[in-house]
């Protein structure tokens, strides 16, 4: 089957999420469009125990209404100090009514005084095509748990997460330099590879 002449559809309608993975797949030759963009107003319950689990009920609720494949991602930090926590609940750690600056702030205050600080930000992403195949990619990124907010960039968690090998924050690197060693990018990156492979077929 070709895919080429196919639109795909972003599962997200996370803007930050959007505005990389379209950065991410646009050299490959696929007409990509979002949720938001076909009308489509769902709530898809997280109910899943790992992201991969939450990225496919996420792609397979999108595909299954568009009847186009569905790319979903879901992704979390995961802090060895906390015992992996936030995890697949990162996006509503501490509470679904705090922002995204207030969940820094509370990741910080259950870390106060903590040595122990390595983290990891993990991200699995999901196509689903409506005749029930799927391609499955994760990308992980490791560093440390700041004891401050650092930068503007960015979106979630990136103000406290310093990447190995950074001196800066994720909200304080440029868009490439960020693309280029975050989970999301790798996940994507190996993502994209798969795609081309599967539009061969």
């Amino acid at each position: 089957m070709v895919f080429c002449d196919m639109k795909y559809v972003l599962a997200t309608s996370n803007p930050g999420k959007v505005v990389e993975m379209r950065k991410i797949l646009a050299e490959l030759d696929i007409d990509i469009v979002t949720r938001d963009e076909l009308g489509i107003d769902i709530d898809v319950k997280e109910t899943g125990t790992t992201f991969l689990e939450n990225a496919i009920l996420k792609a397979d609720a999108i595909c299954a209404i568009t009847d186009l494949p569905a790319i979903a991602d879901d992704s979390g930090l995961i802090v060895n100090a906390l015992g992996g926590e936030p995890g697949v609940y990162s996006s509503s750690y501490g509470g679904e009514e705090l922002t995204a600056e207030e969940r820094c702030k509370y990741l910080l205050s259950k870390m106060e005084n903590m040595e122990q600080r390595d983290a990891k930000f993990v991200c699995t992403i999901v196509c689903s095509y409506p005749d029930g195949s799927k391609i499955t990619s994760t990308g992980e990124c490791s560093g440390k748990i700041t004891t401050q907010l650092r930068g503007l960039k960015g979106f979630g968690y990136d103000p406290v997460f310093l990447p190995d090998d950074e001196i800066k924050t994720m909200a304080e690197l440029t868009s490439n330099r960020k693309n280029s060693i975050s989970h999301r990018g790798k996940a994507l990156r190996n993502f994209y590879k798969l795609l081309k492979l599967k539009k061969r077929v």
